[in-house]
């Protein structure tokens, strides 16, 4: 799995702290939305020029990391 500590950070000065792509303003959610509406990766790198495959791949490991700790939530939205 790719390892997304490199590449994911939190700063409470850029977009109120959302999870970001690291030296950019594009935030963990940006890039989970352009997935869910269909974008492939060659489309979001080709939008988002500072946004490398790895960057990608790192928001995804990230959200799915997240989603493992948080299970009670997203059965409590699944099932709303």
């Amino acid at each position: 799995m790719t390892e997304w500590k490199d590449r994911i950070v939190v700063d409470p000065e850029i977009l109120i702290g959302k999870p970001i792509i690291k030296g950019t303003r594009i935030s963990v959610d940006l890039i989970m939305d352009r997935l869910a509406d269909g974008w492939t990766l060659e489309d979001i790198t080709t939008a988002y020029p500072r946004v490398t495959r790895d960057d990608v791949l790192a928001a995804i490991a990230f959200v799915t990391e997240v989603f493992r700790e948080e299970d009670d939530i997203a059965l409590r939205k699944a099932s709303a």
